[in-house]
């Protein structure tokens, strides 16, 4: 509580426009503008006033003061908030630091375009508007081998998508062991919640059938989803549908099947199994040449999802780069123990 002598204190605090008439705070004024300096020189005395009113023993600051602490939170304000950091976690590809690191290439070419005007959004051979997915979606489709494709934010987006498009007002089987939450409030039920389709829980929490799957399909299924367990593991008396078998089984039902890999790993499967496809059997004496003169060393990847590692190995050896690389049925930290 505020006593009788804390309002000459008060009173001695200098006066906004004392304050601005500082050298130091008029040229800040002039360089990031008066409005900006303004806001933190009232939210400066704000606070000094509520100390000075507490009966703190302290005393009334000086206008040099005052001044150097509004220039120092300006600049606190104008700094970026996001900064180069150091990543010795151990996960090699960490989410809360950004993920894989652009290569150079790429990073010229964003500056170069960011420049002035571009071809975002308009088809230069025609002359009329375009699709910015028309950018990446030819290059997505030839490495995947999937007939479309889309770029979102992340992947709680690419699933609230798919199952807003494919399950409005429908049904979604998911065996009880994939209902996951991950870090940023991801959680599958709400995210299905919010694309307006019902979850249709199957299995239990550690063992699920194929014919839970059978038995959950009906006229009311949308699709049916396989979500990839990224932060946890269910060890012990458990069971699980591969995925081969779940899609064999929505296909006899001609009901949608969707497998929700992760943003770490899905791009990747799709690669792979494409890769296998156009393999076809032992990759010839052409490719093992090609192959190995890409690798001037051997090469090590980390994956934890053992059906992506399984199909990388698969592709390497049919490629005849056993030798140059593999890839180790692991996750990133673990390589630090």
């Amino acid at each position: 509580m505020a006593s009788p002598g804390d309002a000459p204190r008060q009173a001695a605090l200098p006066s906004v426009d004392r304050l601005l008439q500082q050298p130091s705070l008029a040229a800040l004024c002039d360089r990031v503008g008066r409005e900006l300096v303004l806001s933190q020189v009232r939210a400066v005395l704000g606070e000094l006033r509520q100390q000075l009113g507490t009966g703190a023993a302290c005393s009334t600051p000086i206008a040099e003061d005052i001044a150097k602490t509004v220039a120092s939170r300006t600049d606190d304000l104008l700094r970026p908030s996001l900064r180069s950091v150091f990543n010795l976690t151990g996960t090699v590809l960490h989410t809360n630091l950004g993920r894989a690191p652009l290569p150079e290439e790429a990073i010229a070419a964003m500056t170069a375009v960011a420049r002035g005007a571009s071809n975002l959004e308009f088809d230069l051979d025609t002359g009329r508007r375009g699709d910015r997915d028309s950018h990446l979606e030819s290059w997505i489709c030839r490495l995947t081998g999937a007939e479309a494709a889309t770029v979102v934010n992340n992947n709680a987006a690419a699933v609230l998508l798919v199952l807003n498009a494919l399950t409005a007002d429908r049904e979604v089987p998911v065996s009880r062991g994939e209902l996951i939450e991950i870090g940023g409030a991801f959680r599958m039920p709400d995210i299905m919640a919010q694309a307006g389709c019902t979850l249709r829980e199957v299995g239990t929490t550690n063992r699920t059938h194929l014919k839970d799957f059978a038995a959950a399909i009906g006229p009311d299924t949308g699709l049916v989803m396989k979500v990839h367990t990224s932060n946890y593991e269910i060890q012990g008396f458990t069971a699980a549908v591969p995925e081969a078998e779940l899609a064999t089984l929505c296909a006899e039902r001609g009901v949608p099947f969707a497998v929700d890999l992760g943003s770490g790993s899905g791009l990747l499967a799709m690669m792979l199994a494409n890769a296998m496809r156009a393999a076809g059997g032992p990759g010839s004496g052409t490719q093992q040449s090609a192959g190995r003169a890409l690798l001037d060393a051997p090469v090590l990847g980390v994956e934890i999802v053992a059906g992506v590692s399984e199909l990388g190995n698969r592709v390497i050896a049919l490629n005849g780069l056993e030798n140059a690389c593999s890839i180790l049925k692991a996750e990133g930290n673990q390589l630090c123990h």
